[in-house]
């Protein structure tokens, strides 16, 4: 994998994973995934500020997402960033960010 466009996090999935068969055989797993960042502010308040990641894995990571992950389980993940627009049912363009995992380590108990 290129350093020009990787991506590395750890966190929390807030979703089961949702999986997609394609004609030619080949599978795509989504799932959302949080990851938290805790700083104190100005007052001096604890403050936790979380940020929402979509996923998407094909083959074999995909697979192993697909069995391995359910709703909460904290995993990392290596991928890169992935950038794509469609037009919705009122023709409005949409635009969706996604990091596309090419590798997964399964971590926390169970």
């Amino acid at each position: 994998m290129s350093l020009r466009n990787k991506v590395t996090l750890i966190g929390y999935t807030g979703k089961e994973v949702e999986m997609v068969n394609f004609d030619n055989g080949n599978v795509k797993a989504s799932v959302s995934l949080a990851t938290s960042d805790h700083y104190t502010n100005a007052k001096g308040e604890k403050v936790e500020e979380t940020q929402w990641h979509n996923l998407i894995a094909f083959g074999k990571v995909a697979e192993i997402m697909e069995k391995y992950v359910p709703k909460g389980k904290e995993i990392a993940i290596e991928g890169k960033l992935m950038y794509r627009s469609y037009d919705d049912k009122d023709g409005v363009k949409r635009y969706i960010t996604e990091i596309r995992v090419d590798e997964i380590l399964l971590l926390g108990g169970k």
